[in-house]
């Protein structure tokens, strides 16, 4: 008998590029419409793309709340009015109680933008950063689950995971067991991360950044286009909700060969992803469909090819979504965890996007154009810094 407890993702939400909710996401995916642009964000290296989130001047906190104002609490607050996802939430609170509902999400930037702010509106010769500057309430980490659990007035355990790109996938998989130990009943899990400076020119400083919208598995990829975003679920207990997909498995490891380079064959990526199948019970057959982490860079996309052959052989499609929203960083597990739902119900693979044909090189099966077919188990991939690895399998209920 497998170890993992299965849970219903009940209720879901996202924020992206493409816009605020599933729908626009749906949409772009089906449309083929990425949402990627010339990066325009203030003080960003040139030339570059990004994937940034309009909007985000009407999405302040509520008054009572206005000491969390950050761009990445905005970006928190847009998701939690779409999708009636907040509605969701409350529903869950009055049924288990507000100390009985977790709160765990993912983050690598938290509210780094709000202290670049803040640094540039010193005036000449000050040293200390103005006095209005909050950082507990915007720049820290835990700032953001504390955000949430304020905004949703829930009093259950609150969490913050950092683990670089896997983040908001390793949120998921300790939501689910904080549910499965009994410590609660549900949990808001999922990821927020958004643009600032550091990231852009951290990411330009190690020549990783492409010249025009990312190209997973394309033969001259260049580099990652950076997003930014949300990706929330609601999970519980199957029994506790009649409908919504369900977490199946997961899996994570940490292979520790670099600092920023993934291991060249691949081995924690083999690692997440077979202990991913071993936690839901299945065999590699049995999945229809994986979602790269692909995040278009030379080295991450022939590794992660190399232990999708070594794992699935040729066998089963795969692409990379990130050529519609960017690598959002600390969200991208969430919100690609979520595009898998979409995928589950729309039957659909999507392609990688922007262009014709896959590396030579590589051995996988690797999907250029959208594919409409019935999907019953989706794996979904994050690999980040550090060698840290997660895997989430999310299947039909």
């Amino acid at each position: 008998m497998s170890p993992f407890s299965p849970m219903r993702i009940s209720a879901g939400t996202v924020v992206t590029a493409l816009g605020a909710g599933l729908g626009p996401l749906r949409a772009a995916l089906q449309e083929r419409r990425g949402g990627l642009a010339p990066c325009s964000f203030p003080g960003a290296p040139g030339g570059i793309w990004a994937g940034a989130v309009a909007g985000l001047e009407e999405a302040a906190p509520p008054p009572d709340l206005a000491v969390y104002d950050c761009r990445n609490n905005r970006l928190a607050e847009l998701a939690l009015r779409s999708d009636g996802f907040a509605a969701a939430v409350a529903a869950a609170r009055d049924r288990y109680g507000p100390e009985r509902v977790a709160v765990v999400v993912g983050t690598s930037t938290a509210g780094i933008e709000q202290t670049e702010q803040a640094y540039a509106a010193r005036r000449p010769g000050e040293t200390e950063l103005p006095a209005a500057f909050d950082y507990g309430h915007t720049h820290d980490l835990q700032a953001l689950p504390a955000y949430l659990r304020a905004r949703l007035g829930l009093r259950g355990p609150g969490l913050v995971i950092s683990t670089a790109c896997t983040s908001g996938a390793q949120a998921i998989l300790q939501a689910a067991s904080l549910i499965a130990t009994g410590m609660v009943d549900a949990a808001v899990a999922g990821g927020v991360d958004s643009l600032c400076r550091m990231t852009l020119h951290g990411f330009a400083a190690l020549e990783l950044l492409s010249a025009g919208p990312c190209r997973p598995c394309a033969e001259d990829r260049d580099g990652i286009a950076i997003g930014e975003g949300a990706g929330l679920v609601l999970l519980e207990r199957p029994e506790a909700a009649a409908a919504g997909p369900l977490l199946l498995g997961a899996g994570a490891s940490s292979d520790g060969h670099h600092m920023s380079a993934p291991h060249p064959e691949g081995l924690g990526a083999v690692a997440a992803m077979r202990a991913a199948l071993a936690a839901a019970g299945i065999a590699p057959g049995e999945i229809d469909y994986v979602n790269l982490h692909g995040t278009g860079t030379r080295a991450n996309d022939a590794m992660e090819d190399a232990a999708m052959h070594q794992v699935f052989g040729n066998a089963v499609p795969c692409s990379s979504t990130k050529g519609w929203t960017g690598h959002t960083l600390g969200a991208s597990g969430a919100i690609e965890a979520l595009i898998a739902t979409i995928c589950l119900e729309a039957g659909l693979v999507p392609g990688c996007l922007g262009i014709v044909a896959a590396d030579p090189a590589f051995r996988s099966q690797v999907a250029t154009g959208n594919r409409a077919m019935a999907l019953r188990r989706v794996l979904s991939n994050s690999f980040g810094f550090g060698g840290s690895n997660c895997s989430l399998v999310i299947g039909q209920g």
